[in-house]
């Protein structure tokens, strides 16, 4: 069991029968009263976020969560097919279940955390950045050089992203998975 002074972002506890992940949390010790923590929750099931507050002194349960290194193999249409690098069992993850900022930036044979509840996969956790080819761009205009301006680029994974007005078709960028934004040309 888990003390509130064991909260910290990433934490990943079990309440109402589901995985929560801690994705924020302040200690808040008032002039009047007993302290307690502030927290934001995620439910690695559902993705719906909420908040929990926990008085000090709670007890929270830790969740039976185990996390193994995955490569991807495909996607079939309606699952995609993870092997675990070191058995090489292969398990399917749904796409709703891996939500949209995941699949977006999933390349074949790309190595990934998938976190598993009770022995079933529940998500999966990319590095944080990946390089990826642009497939499609609008080529830049000579002269046009307002600074800050940008341009949507499909990638290789069918994800669309903005990239500045000097990225051309067929250049490898650099992509932060945490937020989807550009970062830089890839230095391969």
């Amino acid at each position: 069991m888990y003390q509130t002074s064991d909260i910290r972002k990433g934490l990943k506890i079990e309440r109402d029968d589901a995985p929560w992940t801690i994705t924020y949390f302040q200690f808040v010790k008032p002039g009047k009263g007993c302290a307690f923590t502030r927290t934001k929750q995620k439910n690695l099931l559902t993705g719906r976020v909420v908040d929990i507050t926990y008085k000090t002194g709670e007890k929270i349960a830790p969740a039976d969560i185990s996390e193994h290194t995955m490569q991807y193999l495909y996607n079939d249409g309606e699952l995609y097919h993870f092997m675990n690098t070191e058995n090489f069992e292969q398990v399917g993850i749904p796409g709703e279940v891996l939500g949209k900022d995941v699949t977006d930036f999933l390349l074949e044979e790309a190595e990934c955390q998938v976190l598993f509840y009770k022995g079933r996969p529940v998500n999966a956790d990319l590095p944080n950045f990946v390089d990826l080819k642009i497939t499609y761009c609008e080529p830049g205009v000579k002269g046009n050089t307002a600074q800050g301006t940008s341009k949507p680029a499909t990638l290789e994974t069918g994800a669309e992203v903005q990239v500045p007005l000097f990225i051309n078709e067929g250049e490898t960028i650099r992509i932060d998975t945490r937020t989807g934004d550009y970062v830089g040309r890839s230095s391969e």
